[in-house]
């Protein structure tokens, strides 16, 4: 047989070797009629297949046929073919016919998809998808589930993200095709998604999982078949993970809630799962300073690791640190010490030397937070010992001596650490920048505390040059910009503590929603600014807007409300206005 290098002769060849097919050397020259004899015979063999042998698609090629005769070719076998030309003379290089029936062929797909389905690695997985491809059409369902198992199975094992993606495209190409609501089709729009999560493309990955999450609501309003409820979860934790990144932490909660639900509904009550997933959802919630909503998740969490696991448990210990961060938020500093010394002991029991450190250094901050400042120095004299001198943690445990002294008045004591520990920071800013920011804008707020704003206002704009490298950082981001531009307008850079005012306001919303207290402080500084600019109008807008705001998330009693009111009466008497003035001093006095 003639040689002709392309793709559909490969196929021919892995086809006649399996004895599936005919194939057959035609010169231009070939007549239909004088050859009735080799497409009888065809015919024939075919037919002498049984009923059940003649279930799958057989193929015949013709090597060399004239475009014509091959079109010919089709109607009298009565089947469909499709033309591959020579690209320099226009001859028919290959005619490919589908429809003919041969005796191998259900034995060679069955055979085919039992060796893929038996695949176990990757290189197995390769070989078996080779095979597939020469049995299945390119728009076989089988050849699409195939690949968004290769995806999947690919993304495990960790191969290159390109590999992965464009089987997950594929897959999605092929399914779409039978049916665009499927759940088949939803498990490849979570595939990409979770590769765009991975590349930090937040906008396509969003896209392609609100997609998923759209058609699995819709086969959910059809009957709710038990299979949609895991990828359901897991296109709801990834949608949270990615509104999180994008700065959406308020829209994220509500995924990340409605992802432990579906997990309630699938896992037993006792299954180990759900003591992690809720203890996730929880660090979600103080992600976003809910301080109050995590701590029914994470107490659930502990007593369901204790119940499974025992309290020596290096679970119970993790479950118990996020617990004593919790009492920290909520002002029960005594309940977190209890939680952390708790998670000490077990961390001490296994030998897990750095956790433990860990442990100790957030016993330091709380101590800090109570105002135990000689026990937080001591305790972090005693964890600086187990540190190598260029290390991050050391960096760290310097910050929070200065922190301490700071909290003492022991200001040149502090300042010293403060240098120390930003001098050491800065070498680890490429390789984790998120800490880095959050260190220096702790720096830059001690420094604010001790009066010297040079150095506060350097650090906060460091930060702020780490936290708009990264979308991860937007809310971290907006903080910075809130205190720097209160900064900038202490120090009399109206302009542009205007700018970076209106800039964090923005972001909060964003990440927060529009009635976060902390928008609320920022509308109130934009107050203050544009009355240093003598746009008394523009001020009294945004101290009207910071009191709405403080009034739902503080209360109307909050001494930083009824400031604000304050605020808002003052403008209103600078501008004449007696009635609103008198108006806002009345509600002031009253409430």
């Amino acid at each position: 047989m003639r040689k002709i290098y392309h793709p559909l002769l490969r196929r021919a060849e892995y086809f006649e070797r399996h004895g599936n097919i005919r194939v057959f050397n035609c010169p231009r020259s070939f007549d239909l009629h004088e050859n009735e004899g080799i497409i009888g015979e065809t015919k024939e063999n075919c037919n002498e297949n049984s009923a059940e042998e003649q279930s799958g698609n057989g193929v015949v090629f013709l090597l060399g046929l004239h475009p014509r005769r091959l079109s010919q070719m089709g109607k009298i076998l009565n089947v469909q073919s499709e033309t591959h030309r020579n690209p320099k003379t226009h001859d028919v290089q290959i005619g490919f016919y589908r429809g003919l029936v041969t005796g191998r062929k259900v034995n060679t797909v069955e055979k085919v998809e039992k060796t893929f389905e038996a695949a176990s690695t990757v290189e197995e997985l390769k070989t078996a998808f080779r095979a597939m491809e020469a049995v299945f059409d390119s728009d076989d369902k089988r050849l699409g589930m195939a690949s968004l198992r290769m995806g999947q199975q690919f993304g495990l094992a960790g191969e290159d993200p390109q590999t992965i993606l464009f089987y997950a495209e594929r897959a999605l190409g092929i399914l779409e095709k039978h049916d665009k609501n499927s759940v088949e089709v939803a498990m490849s729009l979570h595939l990409l998604g979770s590769l765009h999560y991975a590349y930090t493309t937040f906008d396509e990955s969003l896209g392609y999982l609100n997609r998923a999450n759209n058609i699995l609501e819709k086969l959910e309003n059809e009957g709710n078949p038990i299979q949609i409820k895991p990828i359901g979860f897991a296109v709801q934790v990834l949608l949270g993970d990615v509104k999180m990144a994008m700065g959406r932490r308020e829209d994220a909660l509500s995924n990340y809630t409605k992802s432990l639900k579906l997990k309630e509904e699938v896992l037993e009550p006792d299954d180990p799962h759900m003591a992690v997933a809720n203890r996730q959802v929880a660090e979600a919630f103080v992600a976003v300073l809910n301080f109050k909503d995590a701590l029914p998740l994470c107490l659930k969490a502990l007593d369901m690791h204790r119940l499974q696991l025992g309290e020596n448990s290096v679970e119970v210990a993790t479950d118990r640190r996020l617990l004593a961060v919790i009492y920290g938020g909520l002002g029960e500093d005594k309940k977190a010490l209890e939680e952390n010394e708790a998670a000490k002991k077990v961390l001490k029991n296994w030998g897990m030397n750095k956790e433990l450190i860990y442990a100790e250094l957030d016993s330091a901050n709380v101590q800090i937070s109570v105002g135990k400042y000689d026990d937080a120095i001591n305790t972090l004299r005693e964890v600086i010992q187990h540190t190598d001198k260029e290390s991050e943690l050391r960096a760290t445990i310097l910050l929070y001596m200065a922190k301490a002294l700071c909290n003492l008045e022991k200001y040149d004591d502090s300042k010293k650490f403060c240098g120390l520990a930003t001098n050491l920071f800065k070498k680890y800013e490429q390789t984790n920048p998120r800490k880095v920011g959050e260190a220096y804008t702790e720096l830059a707020m001690m420094y604010q505390t001790m009066n010297d704003f040079e150095a506060a206002i350097s650090l906060y704009k460091k930060a702020l040059g780490i936290y708009e490298k990264s979308p991860q950082e937007r809310h971290a981001e907006a903080s910075a910009k809130g205190r720097l531009g209160y900064l900038l307008l202490l120090t009399g850079s109206v302009s542009e503590a205007i700018s970076n005012l209106e800039s964090s306001a923005l972001i909060l919303k964003e990440s927060f929603g529009p009635h976060h207290f902390g928008v609320g402080y920022i509308y109130n500084n934009l107050g203050a600014a544009y009355e240093e600019l003598e746009r008394p109008q523009t001020a009294a807008q945004m101290f009207l807007m910071a009191r709405e705001i403080m009034e739902i998330a503080l209360g109307p009693q909050h001494m930083d409300t009824i400031d604000t009111i304050q605020n808002l009466a003052n403008v209103h008497g600078s501008m004449g206005k007696l009635v609103d003035c008198s108006l806002s001093s009345f509600i002031c006095i009253s409430e």
